[in-house]
């Protein structure tokens, strides 16, 4: 089963929790155990587990790439300015994969996914959600 989850993004550099969105096509897919991957069409953009207690550890992420990728000093820029979107999703990668047990994806307690914006706001992410079944 596959299915595209459409998001639209608040800004420049932010993560945003999709995980309900995933949670959702995982509940119609009626698969109990599999994987399911989560994969963002673009080259600016990532897809993250990360921490979902408060959002000090997503603010902390976009910090961290803010110093380490700093804006305008790219060769990139030239075209169309954004060459750090590009680098920073290059480290991030586009897919995270998640175990399907018992109907219920594998993420811990102060898991969930996020995809990272790097090159926002934006109308519309697409999030293609692909879902495999491994047994019965």
């Amino acid at each position: 089963m596959q299915q595209v989850v459409k998001i639209s993004t608040p800004r420049h550099n932010v993560l945003v929790d999709i995980t309900k969105e995933v949670e959702h096509v995982v509940n119609q897919s009626g698969i109990n155990t599999g994987l399911v991957n989560v994969y963002v069409q673009g080259a600016t953009a990532g897809i993250m587990i990360q921490e979902n207690w408060d959002e000090s550890v997503q603010n902390d992420v976009v910090t961290l790439f803010k110093k380490l990728i700093p804006e305008g000093v790219w060769e990139h820029d030239a075209q169309d300015n954004n060459g750090d979107s590009h680098l920073k999703a290059g480290i991030v990668g586009p897919s995270e994969t998640i175990p399907l047990i018992n109907g219920k994806m594998g993420l811990s307690t102060w898991q969930n996914i996020f995809l990272c914006e790097f090159d926002g706001p934006r109308d519309e992410r697409r999030i293609v959600v692909s879902l495999f079944e491994t047994g019965k």
